[in-house]
């Protein structure tokens, strides 16, 4: 057997789902381009999307629910300065391309932008190589996805008797796109996704009163399902039943400025939410960002880099290419605490005189690109992790986090903590429960003082949601310190 170069195949690929069956060539995307570049504009691209999905869930002891879905259509835009102008369809056929292409050429920004020439020959766009081009639907059976469930409901309930219920979804996505855009490349990727995810009940009653608490626990990538071995499932299971337990014992959270130590991984959402979407280039372009205009100044403390990396093997924020067809890259935001860049898609970096990130992403071919994060994390520092928490006099050590809100001009943040400890004299004393965390994204950065060697990654659990679209992303930080932040609290 002859294979072909990953690039080529996931083209192959892409060329047999979304083009061939329906009477589709390069030469007829040439076409509908050259419609929407007779008018003055900047750029252009058509984006084919097609998308199978499903579903199981479980919840006591059966599955109560499966789902199957199949989803593909095109997105054709052209941009003429700041301005966009869309048109998609779920009916992929040369007569609904060239009508989109009609309607979208109304653009016309009169001598405001110059005039495309849409390229006659077709280039294969740069890509890479970060996962395999797996259908990971068809990697497990019907009967194993089940048990593999009931696998996970059986391991929670044997952790502990205070378990009383058990909830477990596994989703698997298979997603193959397309990209032709009028400079004459064409790039296509086929990308994997799955999720495993646990929540788990815990119930114990003391001095009469009935006490529930819930933990979650879960994971994913861009892989097949197969790699939900038992040592995965045995951890996600872990990580929610040790959460819930440990809410069983937690108390009132207590309430002021204090020093705060965040734990590593999953954590990081709060520096994707507070920092990063402040780096994303078009609130930079618009100057509604707290970080607008301040490439090259310190934004952050000594020893504080952040990282957007789209690079990582078989990530969930990976991509071999972004959604504007060009390939995902790792880039350095911000260097030992000086600003060095911001997060761009195609339209945001022309406009600001950059280059391109890899950051161009869409939730589907029914929506527009923008710039969005892929995985963001912090890199590690020099200090011990249990030497960080003991560092502590009175202050709060939080391991994971629920929901937050943002306002990004302002910087502002409000997180709330799922999983947090008191912590005096250098000693976790107890678990609290209905801890908030307050502050400003940009002041934060500053008042690092302390960062573990301990960097790693979420589990692959993270979804981001922009203008209403939501894309999978991932994040990830060292243990830190960060001084006097405002806790909320109920003590």
């Amino acid at each position: 057997m002859i294979s072909r170069e990953p690039t080529i195949e996931r083209l192959a690929v892409a060329r047999t789902l979304l083009l061939e069956p329906f009477g589709l060539n390069e030469a007829a995307l040439t076409r509908a381009l050259g419609a929407v570049a007779t008018h003055q504009i900047d750029d252009a691209d058509i984006y084919f999307q097609a998308t199978r999905s499903e579903g199981w869930s479980l919840e006591e002891g059966i599955v109560k629910s499966g789902s199957f879905g199949i989803d593909q259509g095109f997105g054709i835009r052209a941009v003429a300065g700041e301005k966009t102008a869309f048109a998609y369809s779920d009916d992929i056929s040369e007569a609904a391309l060239m009508d989109a292409a009609q309607t979208v050429r109304t653009i016309a920004a009169a001598g405001q932008s110059r005039r495309v020439r849409v390229a006659p020959t077709v280039t294969t766009a740069r890509s890479r190589v970060l996962y395999a081009a797996t259908d990971p639907i068809g990697t497990l059976d019907s009967a194993a996805k089940v048990e593999l469930l009931g696998k996970v409901e059986r391991l929670a309930r044997a952790k502990d008797p205070r378990v009383k219920q058990v909830m477990a979804g596994l989703a698997s996505e298979y997603d193959v796109v397309l990209v032709a855009r009028a400079d004459g490349t064409i790039a296509a990727d086929v990308r994997p996704l799955v999720r495993l995810s646990v929540t788990v009940i815990a119930e114990q009653t003391v001095g009469g009163v009935v006490r529930r608490e819930s933990g979650n626990g879960g994971g994913g990538g861009r892989f097949g399902l197969a790699l939900f071995d038992d040592a995965a499932i045995a951890s996600y299971v872990d990580q929610a039943v040790s959460a819930a337990l440990t809410n069983l014992e937690s108390r009132p959270a207590k309430a002021g400025l204090m020093s705060v130590v965040l734990g590593p991984g999953w954590p990081g959402v709060l520096l994707h939410e507070a920092i990063g979407h402040g780096l994303e280039g078009d609130f930079n372009r618009k100057g509604s960002s707290a970080f607008s205009g301040k490439i090259g100044e310190r934004v952050a403390a000594p020893g504080v880099t952040v990282l957007d990396d789209g690079t990582l093997p078989e990530r969930r924020g990976s991509l071999n290419i972004d959604d504007e067809g060009n390939a995902s890259q790792r880039n350095i935001l911000i260097e030992d605490g000086i600003l060095k860049g911001y997060i761009q898609d195609s339209m945001n970096a022309r406009l600001m005189g950059v280059a391109p990130t890899g950051n161009g992403r869409r939730e589907s071919y029914a929506a527009v690109p923008m710039p969005r994060m892929t995985n963001t994390y912090m890199l590690g520092g020099d200090k011990d992790p249990e030497e960080i928490v003991r560092s502590l006099k009175r202050g709060l050590y939080a391991t994971n986090f629920g929901g937050g809100q943002v306002d990004i001009t302002s910087g502002k943040f409000v997180f709330s903590a799922s999983e947090a400890f008191w912590v005096e004299n250098g000693k976790v004393q107890y678990p609290v429960k209905g801890a908030t965390i307050i502050g400003n994204g940009p002041d934060a950065l500053t008042r690092v003082s302390m960062i573990g060697t301990d960097m790693r990654l979420d589990t692959g659990v993270g979804v981001c949601g922009k203008e209403g679209q939501s894309v999978p992303v991932g994040v990830g930080q060292p243990t830190l310190r960060i001084d006097r932040l405002t806790v909320g609290g109920t003590a």
